[in-house]
């Protein structure tokens, strides 16, 4: 199929980063401040040959080509690792220190007894004007608004982003889950547009450039897509309580998410060259469809207060709790605040 079944879910939190910025080995550079108040110092001492395992693929590419890479001050093993269930996967079997996913992977992971917090927190300016996903419509099935969703078959994945959307989704429009039939199915590739052309289920979210190619390839068919009109935006990094209770690996973690803001930058400031070196170049795609990707984007956001991100968080548990007949967790166990403040002041500190 297309070469868009390499990206990873969850990528268009538009990573945006930076020019190249001195920045001194082993010290805190932006200062060692960090969360709010109360939620205690981060270790800001990288020792000598401090490593980390990251699974953040779009970063460590955008950390090559503004050249920010040859200043962070540790090792980095990088692995082609993204969404929930492959960093769950990695994190369970200790093989990896540092995720990049959306806002329900946490959850997740907690609901099954892995310990994770949320480290830094992404999101977009006019994130319904700029949505990550839309609602695919099969061909010859008639939906135009959100209430035409009773009675129809829609693509399900609970442990992911795409499952929460839906039930999102549902509630908006005023039904409940016996009102539709879920179809339970994981987000992988190109996995929805092909059931939805296939007809195997009427409705499914799909994300990125996998809109465009779904209405080009099958809208002669019929094919449609609508928006969803929510905002489905959260570009989270996290990582395993374990690594974070490492003193070294958690004055690494806070250096990274500073780089991370920085190349979150850079990438919007540079979109030309993202897109020739990274949709071009490691993703098998054109440059009309890299142009595609970057409008979609939009401008992001990284905020230096989390407690509309917390409140947003514990809104979604509570619906998936409700939904899915899991226990209600605290939004805030979720978040190691003292890394709150660390990307907003790399990027107002540069």
């Amino acid at each position: 199929m297309l070469a868009v079944e390499r990206f990873s879910r969850r990528k268009f939190g538009g990573l945006v980063a930076a020019f190249a910025v001195t920045l001194v080995a082993s010290s805190a550079p932006f200062g060692a401040k960090a969360g709010s108040p109360g939620a205690g110092k981060l270790p800001s001492k990288i020792p000598e040959g401090a490593v980390l395992r990251i699974g953040d693929p779009e970063t460590q590419r955008a950390l090559e080509l503004s050249g920010l890479i040859n200043q962070l001050p540790f090792k980095v093993e990088w692995a082609n690792i993204s969404g929930g269930p492959q960093t769950i996967e990695a994190f369970r079997a200790n093989a990896l220190d540092l995720g990049s996913v959306a806002d329900i992977p946490p959850i997740h992971a907690t609901w099954t007894g892995l310990k994770v917090k949320i480290i830094a927190a992404k999101f977009r300016k006019e994130p319904v004007a700029h949505p990550i996903y839309q609602l695919g419509i099969a061909p010859g099935v008639k939906v135009k608004t959100l209430a035409d969703l009773r009675g129809k078959r829609i693509a399900f994945s609970p442990g992911q982003a795409q499952g929460a959307l839906v039930l999102r989704v549902l509630q908006a429009a005023g039904l409940k889950r016996e009102d539709v039939t879920l179809i339970e199915l994981p987000s992988k590739g190109d996995a929805y547009p092909v059931a939805l052309a296939s007809k195997q289920v009427d409705v499914a979210p799909i994300w990125g450039v996998l809109v465009k190619h779904y209405l080009h390839q099958y809208g002669a068919d019929g094919a449609t897509t609508i928006p969803h009109g929510l905002r489905d935006d959260p570009a989270h990094l996290y990582a395993p309580q374990a690594v974070l209770d490492d003193p070294a690996k958690a004055a690494a973690l806070a250096e990274y998410v500073r780089y991370w803001a920085l190349a979150t930058r850079w990438v919007q400031e540079h979109p030309k060259e993202w897109i020739a070196g990274y949709y071009v170049a490691t993703q098998g795609l054109n440059a009309e469809d890299g142009q595609y990707l970057v409008d979609a984007d939009g401008q992001f956001d990284i905020p230096s207060d989390w407690n509309d991100v917390i409140a947003r968080q514990q809104a979604t548990i509570d619906l998936l709790a409700r939904e899915l007949n899991r226990p209600r967790i605290k939004a805030e166990d979720l978040f190691d605040r003292r890394f709150e403040t660390i990307a907003a002041n790399a990027l107002n500190a540069s």
